[in-house]
């Protein structure tokens, strides 16, 4: 059964949204997790370029300090915990926040992709959180996370070339009605729903687990907005809460 797992929208100014963008997370996610909570933010109307200045200096300075939380490496435990609890190695396939650290930590920074990547790549190491960027023009139907079946495919690159895989059964996934857009929650983005340079409508989720306080996921979600907004200053932003629905919390 799929749940849309929406709470109460956060400190932001709410616009309304032709047609809406609502994730929907199945029961089984918070089965496995009932910790997990996330935010989601939708923002319409974006112009991506280049990476600027300001962006810059913000990954300069999330690079130069991986440590500052005094609960980011459990933060990343957790993750390491949920990704063998459906069966996953994340030694082999961390989640997207650990894997961005251990090329910081091997290269000394990231290589520049552009403004909005930039952006979100920097907030996903200031607060050792996984964050993903969505191009919405590209969903067939809403954004699920789910416990996959077996063999949904997974659009990829393999050596530069178009490639299909299926998925482990099992296997927490992001998908659409037409197949995986994320796999092993969110290790690794699928090649068609990614933001590029002419996307104008993204799609943004910032995932959670405990020990990480709820007040530094706001605090995360708040800069990715200021700076959504900063770039494009007349973008239409909102921001929800995904959590348990209380019928869920009761059961």
């Amino acid at each position: 059964m799929l749940m849309c797992a929406f709470a109460f929208p956060l400190s932001i100014e709410s616009h309304h949204i032709m047609p809406p963008f609502v994730p929907e997370i199945s029961s089984a996610i918070f089965t496995l997790r009932p910790d997990f909570r996330a935010l989601s933010i939708v923002a319409r109307g974006m112009r991506n370029g280049p990476t600027d200045e300001a962006t810059d200096e913000r990954m300069r300075e999330a690079c130069a300090d991986l440590g500052w939380a005094s609960w980011g490496a459990a933060h990343l435990e957790a993750w390491r915990e949920a990704y063998r609890g459906f069966g996953a190695k994340p030694q082999r396939t961390p989640c997207s926040a650990e894997a961005l650290r251990k090329r910081v930590e091997r290269d000394g920074g990231l290589a520049p992709i552009s403004a909005v990547v930039d952006l979100y790549n920097a907030l996903s190491l200031r607060y050792a959180l996984p964050v993903g960027g969505e191009n919405i023009a590209a969903y067939a139907g809403p954004p699920r996370l789910v416990r996959a079946a077996g063999g949904e495919p997974f659009e990829t690159l393999r050596d530069g070339a178009a490639h299909l895989e299926g998925v482990d059964a099992g296997e927490v996934v992001w998908r659409d009605e037409r197949g995986v857009t994320c796999r092993r929650w969110n290790w690794r983005q699928g090649a068609r729903t990614r933001i590029e340079a002419d996307t104008v409508d993204m799609w943004f989720v910032l995932e959670r687990l405990d020990p990480m306080p709820l007040a530094a996921l706001e605090e995360a979600g708040n800069a990715l907005v200021r700076g959504l907004r900063r770039i494009t200053p007349e973008a239409r932003v909102t921001q929800d809460l995904i959590a348990p629905s209380p019928a869920a919390v009761a059961s």
